[in-house]
């Protein structure tokens, strides 16, 4: 039994668990606690996506979130999206010092943007597309990284986003419009903060508001919060599609 504890004798998926940053965290417990609400019929998938009339004439505000945390039910196809999610939101969130103001602020940047596109292409669920700009802002912020897709084509870390939606054209033989939109709003942030700062003497347009920062940190941030740490050693593949290369 001893061995089978982690560190300070918690149980490995415990330790998994609280070693996550808090905004990662909290957004794997809301998406695996939707599927099981949705598993056990305590809500039902149409209670949870998006709409503008349900949202802005029913006064269903609580849309505006559930639409991001519903993947489907209970299967292998969830799993898979739940660690694939938590992966890339994780290596974000510390690559930012685990700053929950900064990563937070890309949520919401994120998540406002979907919404106001999501009306163009009729798209109810939002959770996948949102992952989808999590990994093209890790990938393009660890150029050097190599991946392999299923052991048989390797390939650097910028070209995962695209390496996806090719594998997701060929399994669906529809062209991944949610993919493709969480590309566009990641370049957008990826430019904003990790380019244009050098270009315009370290102006980053993009950077929370110091209220948004005064909500999440007791002190005033420094140069290194402002600046995130990029942990490229930290960088690993999605499962059974992306692994890195080693």
């Amino acid at each position: 039994m001893d061995q089978m504890m982690g560190d300070g004798g918690r149980l490995p998926l415990e330790a998994w668990f609280w070693e996550m940053p808090i905004c990662t965290r909290w957004w794997t417990t809301a998406t695996v606690l939707t599927s099981a609400m949705v598993q056990c019929q305590i809500v039902t998938p149409f209670q949870l996506f998006y709409s503008f009339r349900a949202v802005f004439v029913k006064s269903q505000y609580w849309r505006l979130l559930t639409t991001f945390l519903y993947f489907g039910p209970f299967s292998l196809d969830l799993l898979f999206h739940v660690y694939f999610l938590q992966r890339y939101a994780r290596l974000l969130e510390e690559s930012s010092g685990r700053s929950p103001a900064h990563f937070s602020w890309l949520l919401v940047y994120a998540m406002i943007s979907l919404l106001l596109l999501s009306p163009l292409v009729s798209m109810p669920f939002l959770g996948h597309p949102l992952s989808s700009t999590l990994v093209y802002i890790w990938s393009r912020r660890n150029p050097d990284t190599r991946l392999s897709f299923l052991g048989l084509l390797v390939f650097t870390a910028p070209y995962l986003p695209w390496v996806l939606m090719a594998f997701s054209l060929v399994l669906h033989g529809s062209i991944p419009k949610d993919e493709i939109m969480g590309v566009v709003i990641g370049h957008v942030w990826y430019f904003f903060t990790d380019v244009y700062p050098p270009l315009h003497h370290g102006s980053r347009p993009f950077d929370p508001p110091s209220w948004w920062r005064r909500l999440f940190e007791a002190e005033a941030p420094n140069d290194e919060t402002r600046n995130p740490i990029r942990h490229d050693n930290l960088a690993v593949g999605a499962p059974d599609i992306a692994g890195e290369v080693r």
